[in-house]
């Protein structure tokens, strides 16, 4: 019999490819992790340390359906490629890091761009841009076993039919052993955490009724339709 006062909210899951469902623990973002996309958001894309945002478990969704989001007249695209992990720790060396990877999928950080900016000129936290219902969408996961470890090869999305972001996944400014390496300094990382690893330069504006298609190289694409 659970204690539970209230029911119990839902575990959030990402599918497998081939099968089984991925329970999602934290979702870790890291901002402006391509040096295109950095200038073009106007920062200078020099190696500083680099920073992290987090979305809800619940904002990765695999329905292939991103329904406009409230309050907001400006939303914004963003490709990029997930990393999930199988176990976790602290002061997890670069040497090891790729060890903790269960595996990768394609996935969207849709932003309220709008929202985001105000929440930026007063310098106040993003989540009200980043961290609302169904801005993460995602594909399956598919295991390292299967597609190794995603290093290099182009990254794009396409909105319609036409090419508005791309890039290449070795323009990474920060790795994805980098990425797990920083994190495990700061955060006890454990299996069902999600990172999110940056967008290439290109993000923009969608409207209702658009047909977003991410390709990364070596992972099958994510269609996603604004509804």
């Amino acid at each position: 019999m659970s204690d539970y006062v209230i029911p119990a909210p839902k575990i959030p899951t990402i599918p497998v490819e081939g099968g089984g469902e991925f329970p999602v623990r934290r979702v870790y973002c890291i901002g402006r992790n391509y040096a295109a996309h950095s200038i073009e958001m106007g920062d200078d894309p020099d190696r500083d340390p680099p920073f992290f945002f987090q979305k809800n478990p619940n904002n990765l969704d695999a329905s292939g359906d991103f329904p406009y989001p409230s309050q907001t007249s400006d939303v914004h695209y963003e490709v990029e490629m997930a990393v999930a992990l199988k176990t976790g720790g602290t002061n997890i060396s670069t040497a090891d890091a790729l060890d903790h990877v269960y595996g990768y999928a394609a996935c969207l950080d849709m932003t309220r761009r709008d929202l985001q900016g105000e929440a930026k000129k007063k310098g106040r936290p993003w989540e009200i841009g980043k961290a609302f219902e169904r801005s993460g969408p995602i594909g399956p996961l598919q295991l390292v076993s299967e597609v190794g470890h995603p290093d290099n090869g182009r990254v794009e999305l396409l909105v319609n039919d036409e090419v508005q972001q791309e890039g290449d996944l070795n323009q990474m400014i920060w790795k994805v052993p980098e990425m797990i390496s920083y994190l495990s300094d700061f955060f006890e990382l454990e299996p069902g955490d999600v990172i999110m690893s940056g967008t290439p330069s290109g993000v923009g504006p969608i409207q209702k009724g658009d047909v977003m298609v991410v390709n990364i190289a070596g992972l099958n694409s994510l269609t996603v339709k604004v509804t």
